[in-house]
């Protein structure tokens, strides 16, 4: 396969010293950090730092914010030196527009799309500044809470910008890719063990994505 082609995985949620020896061994493409003080993966900015520069140069670092300003945002790319923002509320093209302008370093700005039974590609004209779109499942609160949608559902956005989360697994993560073929997927409940980041479940998710 095109190597430029493959699916590329984001292990998401990581809070501890052990989660970035686990990715550093799995080698996943991406790796994120919870900034969302709801979420029982949150980190500060400064956990975050140092968690980041125990990172494996070859995973790109991923924020997740929810429903704040891009000065906030900004004040936390000053700390972290992340690669990528996610933006996982209610946020459109105007802030999109001004987190990019407040953070010229960044290399990409994701914006997740919550999805429930149907999807139409009109949803994304308040947000298509965004580099890549997260669909995720619809969930009360913010994120998919290890909740599935039929990627089916999505197919019609364009697969370089689609990267699909929610209730994925290593059980599921290849028919997920072989039905919808997206430029990435996202786990994080799905490599889990009550609640935390399980080394043997991101190793097989990873393999089961690059092999």
């Amino acid at each position: 396969m095109n190597k430029q082609l493959e699916t590329k995985i984001k292990i998401c949620g990581l809070s501890r010293s052990e989660d970035i020896d686990y990715v550093n061994e799995a080698l996943p493409d991406f790796a994120g950090f919870v900034f969302y003080p709801k979420s029982h993966r949150y980190v500060s900015a400064e956990q975050a730092s140092a968690l980041i520069q125990k990172l494996d140069k070859r995973i790109k670092s991923v924020g997740v914010f929810v429903n704040i300003t891009a000065q906030e945002i900004a004040r936390t790319m000053q700390t972290t030196n992340l690669d990528i923002i996610q933006l996982h509320g209610d946020e459109d093209n105007r802030l999109i527009d001004e987190v990019k302008r407040l953070c010229p370093n960044l290399h990409e700005v994701w914006k997740a799309v919550r999805i429930k039974n149907e999807f139409d590609l009109s949803m994304l004209k308040t947000i298509n500044h965004a580099d890549r779109y997260l669909a995720d499942a619809y969930a009360e609160g913010y994120g998919g809470q290890g909740k599935t949608f039929d990627p089916r559902l999505v197919m019609d956005i364009e697969r370089e910008k689609l990267i699909i989360a929610g209730g994925l697994n290593k059980s599921n993560i290849k028919s997920t890719i072989e039905t919808v073929f997206p430029y990435a997927v996202d786990l994080s409940s799905g490599v889990e063990t009550n609640n935390v980041k399980d080394r043997n479940k991101i190793i097989q998710a990873v393999n089961a994505v690059k092999k």
